[in-house]
């Protein structure tokens, strides 16, 4: 049986941060930016798809700062423009906001065990849930989808966002979610069927 592909998005994570090197949760849109590692890892990535044969039709990009640098190394590298998506912003964090693993552990004693191993019913005080999460991933890149039949493209967003969307394309439960490996400047591809989605690999770093 020969099933034919809707779309093919590889998704694309933000590059390092002082955030990300510091482990800390945030959802910040405008801080902070990328730094020297996270522009290494971009370019790499970015020569990577260039140098590949990669067919890209369209690049999409979360609004955060991280994002839009990000996607501006690949955009530059591969002479291609992008669009944001500005709907496609990080998870809520709440109470964890702005906090390291250490701290909220600290702070918040046995929350973050909840976090990770209960996330289907246990949301931090102010926090998107990852049910929610899940939903709003979805429909958005249902909605690319539509937009962009029988196209590749490229989305660079945030490893929250992409461990929703491998989920939500192979069936992963939301308290295994967490699991989903996905490092800074790293490349995960899905093909969307009309009633089903494959992974094709999953953090993948040049």
């Amino acid at each position: 049986m020969i099933f034919k592909r809707k779309c093919k998005i590889t998704f694309i994570k933000h590059g390092t941060t002082i955030n990300t090197e510091e482990n800390r949760f945030f959802d910040d849109e405008k801080f902070p930016a990328i730094n020297e590692t996270g522009r290494i890892e971009m370019e790499k990535i970015s020569e990577w798809i260039d140098n590949s044969g990669l067919k890209i039709d369209k690049i999409y990009t979360s609004p955060a700062l991280r994002c839009v640098q990000s996607t501006r190394i690949l955009s530059n590298t591969c002479n291609q423009d992008f669009e944001i998506v500005y709907n496609l912003t990080s998870r809520k964090k709440g109470i964890f906001n702005g906090l390291s693993i250490e701290e909220i552990e600290k702070k918040y004693p046995g929350h973050i065990e909840q976090y990770y191993k209960n996330a289907e019913n246990y949301t931090p005080e102010g926090a998107e849930s990852i049910i929610s999460l899940n939903k709003r991933v979805d429909e958005i890149i249902q909605n690319i989808i539509n937009k962009n039949n029988n196209k590749r493209l490229v989305i660079v967003t945030h490893g929250e966002i992409i461990q929703a969307a491998v989920a939500n394309a192979i069936g992963i439960m939301p308290n295994n979610q967490f699991k989903i490996y996905i490092p800074a400047g790293s490349a995960t591809q899905i093909s969307y069927f009309e009633d089903f989605a494959s992974l094709i690999y999953s953090a993948y770093i040049p």
